[in-house]
């Protein structure tokens, strides 16, 4: 019997300390969440700008030839997969993966070859041995580097323009608030002209629905000539709000599951709480028992 009770009170110590790390893990997490939020709100206006003008330059000329708005039979695809570095996070990775790998068996059903980059230790790991993973980055997950969307619209664009390339999404995640994550699977190219010329193309997983704007500026020399340089600007910027809207999320992921695992290890204890009060209990009245059962015997003699 006292060998149970010293075992129950070393599980509660042992789920008292875990619940402290948890509880830690989602304080830390909360502020890293708050901090990838800001950058998140502080990056919108220079996207919602450029898209603006994106949007005014294909008003001005729909029929606008690009490199970037060419459509041709899809035979070779490009995936940019962003995840964490850590896990700790629920199905945060998982669904990711498993999502980009999903995607990927699809087009090799129709034989199209697939690359993919990996933003995250995680989506890294998981895809080495399973896809041609032609560009990967580790330990940033939680703060990204501006000049890792550089290198991957830089790629992106040189790819795409040598006709190496004929299709590109993203998969991440979307941090619709501290709570909740969004996965999105995101078409970046190669841009719908219609979609271009809409308030809100050509990014997918929009709510509003999109309304066609005209243009009131005239561009020099050309809108053709002007969008040939602002997409590259774009597709820049649509990676790097990807990869920070990730590290929100992540931290999102992450502050709830700890949150969970708290409240899990707070019912645990109070569960072996009561478990070890009823062995208490118990010896105590086996005791009792016994010094009453020795006193009448003693009478007895």
């Amino acid at each position: 019997m006292a060998g149970s009770m010293k075992d129950i009170k070393l599980r509660i110590k042992s789920v008292e300390s875990t619940m402290q790390i948890t509880k830690a893990m989602e304080l830390v997490a909360s502020s890293k969440m708050r901090r990838a939020k800001e950058r998140v709100e502080h990056s919108r206006p220079y996207f919602e700008t450029l898209y603006k003008t994106l949007t005014e330059i294909a008003a001005a000329d729909p029929r606008a030839r690009n490199p970037y708005l060419r459509r041709s039979e899809i035979k070779r695809t490009l995936l940019v997969v962003i995840a964490g570095d850590r896990g700790l996070a629920g199905g945060f990775n998982t669904t990711v993966e498993r999502t980009a790998e999903k995607l990927a068996a699809s087009w090799a059903n129709n034989s199209i070859e697939c690359e993919i980059i990996a933003c995250g230790r995680k989506p890294a790991t998981y895809f080495r041995d399973r896809a041609n993973v032609i560009m990967h980055f580790e330990g940033n997950s939680s703060e990204p580097d501006f000049n890792q969307a550089r290198m991957i619209s830089s790629h992106i664009c040189d790819a795409y323009r040598a006709g190496e390339l004929d299709r590109v999404e993203l998969v991440y995640h979307h941090a619709k608030n501290r709570v909740d994550q969004e996965l999105r699977v995101e078409h970046l190219l190669p841009l719908d002209p219609e979609m271009i010329a809409m308030a809100h193309g050509p990014r997918k997983n929009e709510t509003d629905a999109p309304k066609r704007i005209s243009s009131t500026f005239e561009f020099v020399p050309s809108p053709e000539h002007v969008l040939g340089k602002l997409v590259p600007s774009y597709i820049l910027t649509v990676i790097y709000q990807a990869l920070i809207d990730s590290a929100a999320a992540e931290q999102g992921a992450r502050r709830k599951a700890m949150h969970s695992a708290t409240e899990n290890a707070t019912a645990i204890i109070s569960t072996l709480t009561r478990t070890y009060s009823r062995v208490r209990q118990a010896s105590i009245t086996t005791e009792i028992n016994e010094i009453v059962g020795g006193a009448s015997a003693l009478e007895e003699q």
